[in-house]
């Protein structure tokens, strides 16, 4: 049996428009995909470096590359022992998510099988996907739902002051839409209590991340009429017992959780401790979505629109019309 092999390059994808949140601003999508295999039959998986968390392309690439001298004493066929290796020798985020879910990809693949039947989860199906408006004036977030009149649930970043307007002027353009929104940290506890009554008001089902990670004791105290995610605030299981009283769902991403192994994880005791779930993503392609679709069974938000804010997608892609994604093409992943 031949030794595992990993290999790794990284892709720029632009985007079909500028991506603006309180942090700044994007107009490309650099990804790091990750192969692992027996060189015959390769499965991969794919990453965005995590900027918020000091992490860089270069950084990623340093330690699949550190990663990679550790699997290749695991013989190709043994994936899962793989996957348990690499849960020790690289630390949550995005590097760790590339080559988890190229581990998975590989052992569907080999085995003919697939990751939902293998991860012993449902099969995913038909999925209602929020679409992303950038942060922006009132008017230009209201122009933007408009045009995405035909997606039924709409994400707003906000920024901070000036939120309560953005949220009106949304909800007047689509009052149709259901609205999900993500402050970014960017509140203060002077804004929590009036823009969370704004919010309210104009029908926001729930607030991701409103005060930065670490200063959000001020959530103890607000009133429980909306639901608060936490996004900054969450990477794994280990970061749940302080959530608790704090927020009431949580957003899992691969590139925080560091892969589908701890992602599945995450999501079963984070409903065990009565938490909503938000499946997100960065802004990537359609081979970074596929995997987190298998969380998607228990959530009850998913924000998997990377391939829709990007000018054009891998083929093949992920099918979504109207916001509905289908499940993934084998050919792309699983």
């Amino acid at each position: 049996m031949p030794r595992l092999i990993v290999r790794f390059t990284t892709q720029t994808w632009p985007l079909a428009q500028a991506f603006v949140i309180s942090r700044g601003a994007k107009t490309q999508a650099d990804v790091v995909v990750a192969e692992a295999g027996d060189g015959t039959c390769f499965g991969r998986g794919e990453c965005v470096a995590y900027a918020r968390y000091g992490e860089t392309i270069e950084s990623v690439c340093k330690q699949i590359e550190d990663a990679r001298q550790h699997l290749a004493c695991i013989q190709a066929g043994e994936a899962q022992a793989a996957r348990a290796l690499l849960q020790d020798v690289l630390p949550p985020g995005a590097a760790r998510n590339a080559l988890d879910c190229a581990l998975w990809d590989y052992q569907a693949k080999r085995t003919c099988s697939t990751v939902a039947e293998l991860a012993g989860c449902p099969a995913p199906g038909p999925v209602l996907t929020a679409y992303t408006l950038s942060l922006d004036t009132p008017d230009m977030m209201a122009a933007c739902a408009r045009e995405a009149a035909h997606l039924p649930l709409l994400k707003l970043k906000l920024g901070g002051a000036g939120d309560d307007a953005r949220m009106d002027a949304v909800r007047a353009a689509r009052p149709d839409a259901r609205l999900v929104a993500d402050a970014n940290e960017s509140w203060t506890g002077d804004l929590l209590g009036p823009l969370l009554e704004a919010a309210l008001r104009t029908g926001v089902e729930c607030i991701e991340q409103p005060l930065p990670a670490g200063d959000d004791d001020a959530l103890l105290s607000r009133p429980r009429g909306i639901a608060i995610c936490a996004d900054e605030s969450l990477h794994t299981r280990a970061d749940l017992p302080r959530l608790a009283g704090l927020y009431d769902a949580v957003n899992i991403k691969l590139d925080k959780a560091g892969g589908l192994t701890e992602a599945l994880a995450l999501a079963t005791d984070a409903r065990a401790m009565g938490l909503e779930i938000m499946v997100g993503c960065m802004v990537a392609t359609s081979l970074a979505m596929a995997p987190a679709l298998l969380l998607t069974h228990s959530a009850r938000w998913v924000d998997l629109d990377g391939p829709l804010l990007l000018a054009t997608d891998r083929e093949p892609g992920l099918a979504i019309q109207s916001g509905i994604i289908a499940p993934a093409p084998p050919e792309l992943w699983g």
